[in-house]
């Protein structure tokens, strides 16, 4: 993910949406453990000292260090300037990023959830999305939107949507490590947008993106040892999407289920389902099998928060009734 956000920043043309996620596992030793949360740090560090006109702005990012403490550590070293605290006020700081944007800098726009970008969404669609393509490409609007996204833990309905759609983060991967090989602790390691990864290869192709990626793999893990084994693939970004990368595994492997935290309907799985249809129907031993979230506001008991995500034997279960066992 630290990747893909330093690419963001380094691009002079309109960066909105795109979601990827960072490698949830290498398949070549790994010099380091790395949080998601320090990942983040690490990037943003980065790119504020290689390019002057990146700052960060969000409420409690500077001094308190975030709420995450994902920009810990930069308020001390880039000053009031760069790193600035704003009132609770989405909308408001939301277009001071978005001026400062088509004025020429590379701000960093954190909502503290992402659940209240709402309140900004007209600036976030109309004002940051489209004004590259309603100038013939003469207006760039450099920046990106990040922040913590999907369902917590025990924070009910306000605080639990899933807006796959810009660059964020789930809230419950801050603290989770994750391997990085020594490539891609360099300054310079970038992924390219759109680009999927797969995980683990096989029979049956899982996809899925953000946290249920290492659903996908754990649950992977529980069916191969009743000889069932599965193409696990990481989206790392849903806009662009690597459909391509999906259907070359569905065509190998003859079945695809899909996983994510978000509602069912208009969902990334039924876009995926929609798009791999006409390339590779006739590849398809059985229907495509969505695993979401339930179509409920997120309630507030842990027991009926559980049963409201995805789990492991959901996956588990979907596998075995796409290849009817």
């Amino acid at each position: 993910m630290a990747v893909s956000l330093r690419f963001f920043l380094r691009s002079g043309k309109n960066t909105v949406s795109a979601l990827r996620r960072r490698e949830f596992h290498s398949s070549v030793p790994a010099a380091v453990q790395v949080t998601v949360r320090d990942a983040l740090n690490q990037a943003m560090d980065e790119e504020l000292e290689r390019d002057e006109r990146v700052f960060l702005l969000g409420e409690e990012v500077a001094q308190y260090d975030g709420a995450y403490k994902v920009s810990r550590g930069l308020w001390k070293k880039y000053g009031d300037k760069r790193i600035i605290d704003t009132p609770i006020s989405e909308m408001g700081f939301t277009g001071i990023a978005v001026g400062a944007a088509m004025a020429g800098l590379r701000p960093i726009c954190e909502f503290m959830t992402f659940n209240f970008s709402m309140q900004a969404i007209d600036q976030v669609i109309n004002s940051a999305a489209k004004t590259y393509y309603m100038s013939a490409g003469l207006q760039s609007v450099p920046i990106v939107f990040r922040g913590p996204n999907g369902a917590s833990a025990g924070v009910a309905a306000q605080h639990s949507q899933c807006f796959a759609a810009v660059f964020l983060e789930n809230e419950l991967l801050y603290g989770v490590p994750f391997e990085m090989s020594e490539e891609s602790q360099s300054k310079d390691f970038t992924i390219p947008i759109g680009k999927a990864k797969i995980e683990r290869q096989s029979s049956v192709t899982l996809v899925s993106h953000s946290r249920y990626v290492s659903h996908c793999l754990d649950a992977a893990a529980v069916l191969a040892k009743e000889g069932i084994e599965c193409e696990v693939i990481n989206l790392r970004t849903i806009r662009p999407l690597d459909v391509e990368c999906i259907e070359t595994s569905v065509m190998k492997t003859n079945h695809l289920v899909t996983v994510e935290g978000g509602w069912p309907q208009f969902g990334v799985g039924a876009e995926i389902c929609a798009r791999i249809m006409e390339p590779a129907f006739n590849y398809l031993d059985s229907p495509v099998t969505r695993v979401t979230g339930v179509d409920i506001p997120m309630p507030y008991a842990k027991i009926l928060e559980d049963h409201s995500l995805p789990q492991v034997k959901d996956i588990v279960f979907s596998v075995k009734k796409t290849l009817n066992i």
